[in-house]
């Protein structure tokens, strides 16, 4: 279908503008003048493309002040004076990225290849920034991408869009305004007289759960080792049996992060760290790792835990996410009474200290050390390989001085705290374990007042709004966003917001039911990236798709937001609750709530 002129696109942008937007609409600058447009030309050595002539014709672009008419990410379209100024900076930044070859040595395709900024290139948006660093370009050159659309942005190379000419762009924006619909992902809207952006979205009502992927199969189990069979002895001649035994390569001693709680018992602190019941039962190290490394895990983390010492446990974690260096994790495990963390990362080694909640930093220790395992001459000068990196010596600890440090701040504990524990020798003996479902993070502290989201005086409507109502309002629509991800559909949240329709209080204790239902959510969420970033780096597909994932993740983000509404202040909830509602129709639900 042949696409509308330049001149049957403004037409429809004004019309949809003055009508549904009319402070954009006026923000439109008049006409270029045809002499500005020729001496333009002129000082940049290029010819515009005919569509160019024709919209600068119609708009020597936008004034730029609130509410100006964006072309949403690319941001406002340039006037004559504007296409100047960019085209002649990014032409000055490209020089200093010419290097061996000259760009008039390259052919039209090479150029637009290899070139940062051609000559003949000309930047018509000024980018979401309203300035030189990104936005589309035009092809200006003769030739078959003569007056090409293409996009540049700051921090990536600039690439060619499907657009073969701006009057394509503009026919596009008029529909997205007329219909509602994306353009370049964004769906255009009009609030209070502007032209804003949005970004409408939709979820599958029930996606794949990985967990319920997971309970469809059993736990693997470690074969047993066979006993070596030796061969029966002959009645005539002799016979020798030869074994042989390949050489390897020893690795350095695991030191892995071990907490350690005084008073409780194993199975007390695994329930602590967030143990799921049904996974609880002894377990080899090996049997752990394979256990947790399986589909059945979901990509929950494992941790072991036995006794050491005199009334001191300790647990190991197996897998997963690193769990016992989040503080919310170590102040659970230290409720009414003391928590002894022991961690090694690379170079550094730490341990430290919580009592009854509280860390006791004084009590910290912290060693760094050098690596060791890069290869050096006599004069201590770097041996560089092939491909100009530093040799390294195969299976050399790399930190040797914080591997020495970890066994001495561990004999350190024994002697300070009665903490006795050999890191080798809990491998191989079966001790409690179990899959974890985490604890959820710590909320952040009370920002300063957000004064806007989404387009969105937040401020304004916080202030003018009585507190009642405002919490009416976002109540309304923290259930509207409920439903759109489907976190209504579980019990605990149902409850929980019928509660908040009716202005009760909502309690939310540690690992009450609404508190495991937030946790499980945030691991569905977990495990569906686990098995798409899985399926990347093997042949087979994922048993979930990229939108079941979205569908858990906007899931576990709605049950955040619901947590802010029960924990934060109003403002802060109010933020998170209008920044994740799906419907691009969130604005007008809001005017409908208030005025209830």
């Amino acid at each position: 279908m042949t696409p509308c002129t330049v001149e049957q696109s403004w037409a429809r942008i004004e019309t949809w503008l003055a009508q549904h937007a009319a402070l954009s609409h006026g923000l439109l600058r008049p006409p270029a003048l045809p002499e500005d447009i020729a001496a333009a030309e002129l000082r940049l050595g290029v010819t515009s493309p005919p569509d160019l002539k024709d919209s600068l014709l119609r708009h020597d672009g936008v004034q730029l002040q609130d509410g100006t008419p964006t072309l949403g990410y690319y941001g406002p379209l340039s006037g004559v004076e504007d296409i100047v100024r960019s085209t002649e900076f990014l032409r000055d930044i490209g020089e200093d990225f010419v290097e061996d070859e000259d760009e008039d040595e390259l052919d039209e395709e090479e150029r637009d290849q290899y070139a940062y900024w051609p000559h003949e290139r000309l930047l018509i948006t000024l980018g979401i920034g309203r300035q030189s660093s990104d936005g589309l370009f035009l092809v200006s050159r003769p030739g078959p991408h003569h007056g090409h659309v293409g996009r540049y942005f700051d921090e990536d190379g600039p690439s060619f869009t499907a657009w073969p000419g701006l009057r394509h762009v503009l026919a596009d924006f008029a529909t997205a305004l007329e219909s509602a619909t994306p353009f370049n992902g964004r769906i255009p809207l009009a609030f209070e007289g502007r032209l804003i952006w949005d970004d409408g979205a939709t979820v599958v009502p029930d996606p794949l759960s990985p967990f319920g992927l997971a309970a469809e199969v059993t736990e693997p189990l470690v074969p047993p080792v066979p006993e070596p069979v030796l061969p029966a002895p002959q009645p005539d001649g002799a016979y020798a049996v030869i074994t042989f035994e390949a050489l390897a390569v020893q690795a350095p001693p695991e030191q892995p992060d071990v907490v350690f709680v005084a008073g409780i018992p194993p199975e007390e602190l695994l329930d602590r760290l967030g143990c799921v019941p049904a996974t609880v039962r002894p377990r080899s190290r090996e049997q752990a790792r394979l256990s947790a490394a399986a589909r059945w895990a979901a990509y929950r983390p494992m941790a072991r835990a036995g006794w050491c010492g005199e009334g001191w446990s300790y647990a190991t974690q197996e897998s997963g996410e690193p769990q016992f260096g989040r503080p919310e994790v170590l102040r659970r495990l230290s409720r009414g009474t003391r928590v002894v963390r022991l961690s090694k990362r690379g170079p550094e080694v730490h341990v430290t200290v919580f009592d009854d909640g509280v860390e006791r930093p004084e009590a910290a220790r912290r060693v760094d050390s050098p690596r060791e395992d890069y290869v050096t001459d006599a004069d201590g000068r770097p041996v560089m390989g092939p491909g100009g990196q530093q040799w390294q010596r195969v299976g050399v600890d790399p930190w040797p001085g914080s591997t020495a440090a970890y066994t001495r701040l561990l004999a350190g504990l024994a002697q300070e705290y009665g903490i006795t524990w050999d890191p080798e020798g809990d491998g191989d003996e079966p001790l409690a374990s179990a899959l974890l479902l985490p604890v959820l993070d710590d909320l952040r502290p009370t920002r300063h007042p957000v004064s806007s989201v989404r387009d969105f005086d937040l401020e304004r409507l916080v202030d003018r709004t009585p507190p009642q109502r405002l919490r009416s309002a976002m109540a309304a629509q923290l259930a509207r966003l409920a439903s759109e991800t489907g976190i209504d559909t579980y019990p605990e949240i149902a409850q929980a917001l019928e509660r908040i329709r009716r202005d009760e209080p909502v309690d939310l204790p540690a690992d009450g039911p609404l508190d495991l239902r937030m946790r499980t959510l945030s691991a569905e969420s977990r495990a569906a990236r686990g098995l798409l970033d899985e399926a990347r780096q093997q042949a087979d597909t994922a048993p979930v798709t990229a939108a079941d994932h979205t569908a858990w993740a906007v899931r576990d983000s709605a049950a955040g937001a619901l947590r802010e509404f029960l924990l934060l202040p109003l403002p802060a909830a109010a933020e998170t609750i209008l920044s994740q509602r799906l419907s691009i129709r969130w604005r007008d639900d809001l005017a409908a709530d208030l005025s209830d």
